[in-house]
């Protein structure tokens, strides 16, 4: 029985298939590297680590309020805030950030429906995203975020 020879040519096609399937899933995971990240985390990293001891101190301050917040999908697309331990007629705002950046930022304003419970006037398109809560009344301030989808 006659067997064939292994030639360069050989080695050549094996070399040349090997590193055009290694290209061509770098440039497929490139694509989607790109393709799903749209946004910056921050637009100033040293800035950003400048002001982090004082988001800390804020994050401080609104845990020691004790107010319990939570949401829930309201009538028509809008927020609902229900807000517990927290004194009454409270102004709330919020901006709705999408995660990756696709989306431009919503601010959201709140109205008082009944005591402790808030709507926003803005309908929130269906899909993921951070909100950044602030509850504010006289001096006390309590800021969060808060993932919707």
């Amino acid at each position: 029985m006659m067997q064939g020879r292994f030639t360069g040519w050989h080695m050549t096609a094996i070399l040349v298939a090997f590193f055009g399937v290694v290209v061509a899933v770098n440039i497929t995971m490139a694509r989607f590297a790109t393709g799903t990240f749209g946004g910056v985390v921050v637009e100033n990293s040293y800035v950003a680590s400048q002001e982090f001891n004082h988001w800390l101190a804020e994050a401080e301050a609104s845990r020691e309020l004790g107010w319990q917040v939570a949401l829930a999908h309201g009538p028509e697309g809008r927020v609902a805030l229900t807000v517990a331990g927290a004194p009454d007629m409270l102004h709330a705002t919020g901006v709705a950030r999408h995660p990756l950046g696709h989306e431009e930022p919503i601010a959201l304003t709140f109205e008082r429906v009944s005591e402790g419970q808030y709507l926003s006037t803005q309908a929130l398109p269906a899909g993921r995203w951070i909100l950044r809560l602030e509850l504010a009344q006289g001096q006390a301030v309590w800021r969060g975020e808060e993932h919707w989808q």
